[in-house]
C-alpha cells in the first residue's frame, strides 16, 4: 500500500512540475511581444492569462471553426496581421502565433479611444477578440440605450442579453477566465 500512495506521490509531483515547466514555457515570448507592441512597462502576464483562456497554452490547438495556434488565431486574421509583421511567418509556429495575437490585441485595445481605465480597456480589447468589435459596439449602444456608462465593461455584461445573436455567456466567461488567470499569474513570483 505504502509502494502504491509513493508511486501515486511521485505522478502527482512530476505532473506538477511539467505543469509549471509547459506554463512557464513561453514567458519569453509573452514577454517580448508584449514589449514590442505594448511597450515595456505593460503587464505581459495579461497576454499568457489570455493564451492560457484561449488554448491553455497548446500550440496545436484547433477550434471548432478553425481558430488555431496558442493564441487561437483564425487564418484570414493572421494573414492580415503578417502582411504588416512579414516576419510571423507560420500561424502554427508558438512565437509568431503569440506575436500576431499580441498585436492584434494592441489594434482592438488601441480602437478603444473612449475607454479610459486600462482594466475596463482590457476588457473591451478581450470581448472584442473573442465576439469582434461589431458586436461589443452594439452592446454599448445598448448600454447607452438603458442610460448606462457605455465605457464600462460592467454595463455590457449587464445589456449582453439585450444584443441579438451575440453568444454573450461564451464572451462574458472568457472575460471573465482571463482575468482570474491573471490575478492568479500576478500572485506568483
Amino acid at each position: 500500500m505504502k509502494r502504491v500512495l509513493c508511486i501515486v506521490l511521485i505522478f502527482f509531483m512530476c505532473d506538477h512540475i511539467y505543469s509549471q515547466k509547459h506554463y512557464s514555457k513561453y514567458d519569453d515570448t509573452f514577454r517580448k511581444y508584449s514589449k514590442r507592441f505594448f511597450g515595456p512597462g505593460f503587464d505581459w502576464k495579461v497576454f499568457k492569462a489570455q493564451g492560457i483562456a484561449e488554448s491553455g497554452l497548446t500550440p496545436d490547438a484547433v477550434s471548432q471553426v478553425g481558430a488555431r495556434g496558442l493564441m487561437q488565431l483564425m487564418p484570414s486574421t493572421f494573414q492580415e496581421i503578417q502582411s504588416i509583421n512579414p516576419e510571423f511567418t507560420q500561424i502554427e509556429d508558438p512565437e509568431w502565433n503569440i506575436g500576431a495575437g499580441i498585436y492584434y490585441d494592441r489594434t482592438l485595445y488601441k480602437a478603444w479611444k473612449e475607454i479610459e481605465a486600462d482594466s475596463n480597456k482590457l476588457n473591451f480589447t478581450y470581448g472584442s477578440y473573442n465576439a469582434g468589435r461589431g458586436t461589443i459596439i452594439k452592446a454599448q449602444s445598448k448600454a447607452k440605450d438603458n442610460s448606462l456608462d457605455h465605457t464600462s465593461w460592467k454595463a455590457i455584461t449587464n445589456v449582453a442579453k439585450q444584443v441579438p445573436r451575440w453568444k454573450y455567456e461564451e464572451t462574458l466567461n472568457y472575460v471573465e477566465r482571463i482575468n482570474n488567470f491573471h490575478e492568479k499569474l500576478s500572485k506568483k513570483k
